[in-house]
């Protein structure tokens, strides 16, 4: 490392670009081999791949990862912090997080990156898988993104390429009655997944899919031409039953499935809680081997948040502290899996 960057500092003293040299400088020093501790879920799984549409890890046997989404990181980036994290991996056995940066909040505060970082940072010190969230909601149509999407993965994947614990999720949730699959979003995914795989040939990417992630079933009839690629599936439980589980069945024949989002409420992020149909969510995606992330880790004024409001942003809750909805999530993480 201490010759590389002395290379660069000798062609800054001929002349290069400054600027460049040491955004070079920056993601050649923070792309070490992640350390993680000793019997921590990534220290454990290792690399994960994706074998016979399931998640396995590096051994190819199957895993299944539970965990907590964040909301906002402009709205509740209070939350992201090492702490915090800290405590869901030693107290709830987490074993994934998902820090959302939501491409409206990120374009108006470029900062909120940092944020992001922080959180990878502290699922490495914890042995954490992190998925890094391109959360496109508002936009609409990923392809709207596209230049943004592409700059902002080249950077991130420069710089976590060689972190076992990092997965990519390159669109949360595309919506809208013309956005679709083979018009939207699989040209989107095929544009930005080569930019990812050229510094980090084995990450897992996650897919979103057409109607906020519901349409699974149309994505596995028409799947991307990648190897270790998952496809989002997202519900709310007060909203989507049967249905919508009748299209995971389907699409789970063909393709590997990650819930990078679901709420114990209504869409709407409130109402409810809706413990019974959790429960049965919850069996039957875990009955699949499908990963889960609950949203969110926040105090926000709505029933799916994790916390109450003004809750410490440090970590150490207690069951005062947690929402009905907390305390539901909270205990499923501490049980075994249904599998």
């Amino acid at each position: 490392m201490t010759s590389v960057i002395s290379s660069l500092f000798r062609c800054c003293r001929a002349g290069g670009a400054v600027a460049g040299l040491l955004l070079a400088c920056t993601l050649s020093a923070s792309a070490k081999p992640g350390v993680y501790p000793e019997g921590s879920p990534v220290a454990r799984h290792g690399a994960l791949q994706v074998r016979e549409r399931q998640l396995c890890d590096q051994a190819g046997k199957p895993v299944l990862l539970r965990g907590m989404s964040t909301h906002d990181l402009k709205l509740f980036g209070r939350f992201a912090t090492r702490e915090g994290v800290r405590f869901l991996a030693k107290e709830w056995h987490v074993t994934v997080m998902r820090p959302a940066l939501y491409v409206t909040s990120f374009r108006e505060d470029p900062s909120l990156e940092q944020k992001l970082d922080l959180i990878v940072e502290a699922c490495e010190e914890n042995g954490l898988y992190c998925i890094i969230d391109w959360h496109v909601l508002f936009e609409h149509d990923p392809l709207t993104t596209q230049a943004d999407a592409i700059a902002f993965f080249k950077r991130k994947a420069a710089q976590y390429r060689d972190k076992t614990h990092v997965i990519y999720e390159i669109c949360n949730e595309p919506n809208g009655a013309d956005v679709t699959w083979a018009g939207s979003v699989k040209p989107f995914a095929e544009a930005v997944i080569p930019v990812i795989r050229q510094e980090a040939p084995g990450a897992i990417v996650i897919v979103g899919t057409p109607t906020w992630s519901q349409d699974v079933d149309v994505a596995a009839q028409d799947p991307l031409a990648f190897e270790n690629v998952l496809y989002a599936i997202h519900f709310y439980v007060g909203t989507h039953g049967a249905e919508l589980r009748e299209k995971v069945r389907v699409a789970s024949n063909r393709v590997a499935l990650f819930c990078s989002e679901w709420g114990t409420t209504l869409a709407t992020g409130d109402g409810g809680p809706y413990p019974y149909e959790s429960k049965q969510w919850m069996d039957f995606l875990e009955s699949f081997g499908i990963s889960w992330c609950n949203w969110s880790l926040s105090d926000a004024n709505e029933a799916s948040a994790l916390l109450r409001p003004g809750a410490s942003d440090q970590g150490g809750w207690t069951d005062a502290d947690l929402t009905d909805s907390g305390r539901f999530v909270k205990y499923r993480l501490l049980a075994p899996p249904a599998r």
